[in-house]
């Protein structure tokens, strides 16, 4: 089974990349843009019997940092 793990920093802490970003964009013209906070995805290829605990225990003790980040858990569907 194919999932996608979403890290995010949590609302609130500093993004000094989104930042970085949020700024290179205003220098190259592009308006509108209010704000930017830059994450990871991490795909993994798990055995179907891979519990739902314990992909929340991967992310829990290794993917994220529980302090400053937030993490999602999608499950692709294969063909």
């Amino acid at each position: 089974m194919k999932v996608r793990i979403f890290v995010n920093l949590k609302p609130g802490v500093l993004d000094p990349q989104g930042r970085a970003v949020h700024h290179a964009l205003e220098g190259l013209g592009f308006a509108g843009v209010a704000d930017v906070r830059i994450g990871r995805l991490i795909e993994m290829d798990v055995a179907d019997s891979t519990s739902d605990e314990a992909l929340d225990d991967m992310c829990r003790k290794l993917l994220a940092n529980m302090v400053i980040e937030n993490y999602r858990i999608e499950k692709l569907e294969t063909v």
